[in-house]
């Protein structure tokens, strides 16, 4: 593309793509999903006190620390005033129990940071999302630790909610009901309990149009539909409301599926992505052998997000069809 040189000049200036400019950074975006971020580790801290400030803390500062490292090795201009780094940490203490010993958050945001962001290429070049992927290692590596659920107050070990929903779990135990579902006086990962709290945020990202509603709409609503369809008492019989309470659907469906990097560019490869993890988040639920199937399903549809980008790819103006 040319461009005009300043007045008095005759010369062309030739540029690279994009030619398209906002005022958007990735500073104020990162910024507006912390802020987004905040009414659940507001409640976090609320319901299981310092431990959770402590797991927090230790997340954020492992995944900023080994993003400096990384650029003062590399002798290049650090990248932790962006946010992004301090996101992930957050992101990553959101996906595990509050009662976990603090040195597993900071090999977590370690390995999200070095191994499926650095490694990659950095901030827009990891393939996977780089929480979820920490979140699967440390499920792998520690499960005892990751499965060790604690009510909040008095952090007495207990079952999660989706435990007593899911075919395969834990039966007798009574289901919260869904205001403490809605406030998140219930047990499971630090960020996710707060239904209330993480919609406050995720209204906040759509209000500033940095999400858009074809992920959560598609992921949420899948679930929601297929959860009531296939009840535990036959066809229609489900609970459509806990299944959306309960768990990190809503944590996942606002601020890990709708991650620039790892989701499809366009709006109907959009849709097709909350769907699909939708689908898998309940095969998972019902079906499989572990009760929470947020996690893996969209660690699945980052995978296949450059397939629904080529099938999902607008039509060119001009082009012509081959006879």
């Amino acid at each position: 593309m040319a461009e005009i040189a300043p007045a008095g000049s005759d010369l062309l200036i030739v540029s690279s793509s994009p030619h398209l400019k906002t005022r958007e950074t990735t500073q104020r975006l990162m910024g507006d999903v912390l802020i987004g971020l905040a009414p659940a580790a507001g409640v976090a801290a609320w319901l299981f006190g310092m431990r959770a400030l402590g797991v927090m803390f230790a997340a954020v500062a492992s995944a900023v620390l080994a993003e400096h490292a990384v650029a003062v090795l590399g002798k290049r201009k650090t990248t932790v005033n962006d946010l992004s780094a301090a996101i992930t940490g957050l992101l990553v203490a959101f996906n595990i129990p509050p009662s976990v010993p603090l040195w597993l958050p900071v090999i977590g945001s370690a390995f999200a940071v070095l191994v499926v962001k650095v490694m990659f290429g950095g901030l827009g070049g990891n393939f996977l999302n780089p929480a979820l992927a920490a979140r699967a290692l440390l499920l792998a590596a520690w499960p005892v630790h990751m499965t060790n659920w604690v009510r909040p107050f008095d952090m007495v070990a207990t079952a999660t909610p989706l435990a007593t929903l899911v075919p395969k779990g834990v039966a007798g135990l009574p289901l919260p009901s869904y205001l403490d579902m809605l406030i998140g006086r219930i047990p499971g990962s630090l960020g996710e309990t707060s239904a209330l709290a993480l919609l406050i945020g995720g209204i906040y990202l759509l209000w500033r149009k940095v999400i858009d509603w074809h992920i959560p709409v598609g992921f949420i609503g899948t679930v929601a539909i297929m959860t009531w369809i296939f009840g535990p008492q036959g066809l229609g019989t489900g609970d459509p409301i806990a299944h959306v309470l309960a768990g990190g659907l809503i944590l996942g469906a606002f601020f890990m599926a709708t991650d620039y990097t790892t989701s499809p560019v366009t709006p109907k490869g959009r849709l097709v992505m909350g769907i699909g993890c939708g689908i898998l988040t309940v095969l998972i639920r019902l079906w499989g052998g572990y009760p929470e199937g947020v996690s893996y399903s969209i660690l699945l549809m980052n995978v296949a997000t450059p397939l629904i980008d080529r099938v999902t790819e607008p039509r060119r103006f001009g082009l012509v069809k081959k006879a």
